[in-house]
């Protein structure tokens, strides 16, 4: 760095992540072996987003700014040989958005040093970043609480002459979850022909869509388990659960031009039929009311990073009365179908090992004594998760989540327009031929 030894920025007590609204101090520390002259030591905050139609293409087609805040620590002289800091301290508005990091798009905030210099000499420049979580509260969202329904019925032809019927409804126990939660899932088919269906797959699916001058649409498959198919003539029922793992939140707040929507996929192959549970991913669980009457709940288990025996698999069903109400079975049911794989579930069938500090905000997940970490003081690392890079945090090395993408004409609804009185298809039965 030719006369400068160091030239860096540290934030107070090493803190990386920041919330909306807070304060954001540190230093500026430069190291120099001989004098230097300057015109002017200025850091600057930033945040900001750019999005592009092009995968991992820093040339953003369209961009917007947060804040963008400049501070002079320093007016025009010469440093001395040694050692030198500056103090800066900045305000995070309140709007302003989580992080977030995609392969077409990012919400990004640095703070960055410069040291200006006089004419024809080279200025030099440090930046480090920060990162913001800005908590969704899934109360605030109406009716979370209630449970995600929807109802299809199918009708198909096979053997060439022949005709048959099948419905299938699908319903998860609430709207809302965070990481670390499970989601309850009830499935109902009544094949009404002559002809075994396919297996059964339910998916729970994040849709990220960057709002470019032609909309990118990122769908990945989180976690998915598979079910047996059902025999002709049969009226079976499917249990299932699926652990949220950790993920970035449904709502980018503050953000125009990237928008994040989960949903619960449940279909068959043969014949081909598909239902559509949207769902919210927060950081504040949802605050159950008892004054409506709730499905059972298993009996309370601890969930421990060397699941025993007695640890939460995700294929164990529920207790038998759960869902009922909301299902509605219109009928005994004459078997259940079984689950035949669990993408969250490793060869022995047990669930994936877990850190005690994986989730964030995660009400009713609890870990031993013997497996938190004690007088650990280090930071915590970040957890790569899918589409965010924060504010996760993990123990040990994070491994990246293969990201899979592609472009769809006709994405998925968003849970807005699913519960719109314009699309009551998720609310209602609708035939579809």
């Amino acid at each position: 760095m030719g006369k400068l030894k160091e030239f860096d920025i540290t934030f107070t007590n090493n803190k990386v992540v920041y919330s909306p609204g807070e304060s954001i101090s540190g230093s500026v520390k430069i190291t120099t072996g001989t004098s230097l002259q300057y015109k002017a030591i200025k850091v600057n905050c930033l945040g900001s987003c750019g999005v592009s139609n092009k995968m991992n293409d820093m040339s953003w087609t369209l961009e917007e700014q947060y804040f963008s805040s400049t501070l002079s620590v320093a007016d025009k002289g010469t440093l001395a040989a040694g050692e030198h800091s500056f103090p800066f301290q900045f305000l995070i508005p309140v709007a302003a958005p989580t992080s977030f990091e995609g392969p077409f798009g990012k919400i990004v905030y640095r703070v960055r040093a410069i040291i200006d210099t006089p004419r024809f000499s080279k200025d030099y420049k440090a930046q480090r970043p920060f990162y913001l979580l800005n908590l969704l509260n899934l109360n605030q969202v109406p009716n979370i609480e209630q449970p995600s329904y929807a109802v299809t019925t199918k009708r198909f032809s096979y053997l060439l002459v022949k005709t048959g019927t099948l419905m299938m409804k699908a319903c998860s126990d609430q709207r809302g979850y965070t990481p670390g939660q499970i989601i309850r899932l009830a499935t109902e088919i009544h094949n009404k022909s002559g002809k075994d269906t396919g297996c059964v797959l339910a998916s729970l699916i994040q849709k990220v869509t960057y709002k470019t001058k032609r909309a990118v649409f990122d769908l990945r498959t989180i976690a998915e388990v598979e079910g047996a198919g059902v025999k002709a003539g049969k009226h079976a029922e499917w249990r299932e659960q699926i652990i949220v793992p950790p993920l970035p939140q449904s709502v980018l707040a503050g953000c125009s031009l990237i928008e994040i929507d989960y949903f619960i996929q449940v279909s068959l192959k043969s014949p081909e039929t598909v239902v559509t549970l949207p769902i919210y991913i927060g950081n504040i669980a949802v605050n159950l009311i008892p004054s409506r009457p709730m499905p059972s709940t298993p009996a309370p288990t601890t969930i421990s990073p060397n699941p025993g025996p007695e640890g939460v698999t995700p294929s164990a069903p529920p207790a038998e009365e759960d869902l009922e109400e909301v299902l509605g079975a219109g009928g005994s049911v004459s078997e259940e179908i079984p689950t035949k794989s669990h993408s969250q579930q490793d060869q022995s069938g047990q669930p994936p090992t877990m850190s005690p500090s994986a989730f964030s905000y995660a009400p009713g997940v609890d870990f031993p004594l013997s497996q938190r970490r004690a007088n650990d003081t280090s930071t915590p690392l970040f957890c790569v998760s899918t589409g965010a890079t924060i504010p996760f945090f993990t123990e040990g090395n994070a491994t990246p989540v293969p990201t899979t993408w592609d472009f769809t004409h006709e994405p998925p609804p968003t849970y807005e327009e699913s519960c719109s009185s314009n699309n009551s298809s998720f609310n209602n039965s609708r035939p579809q031929e």
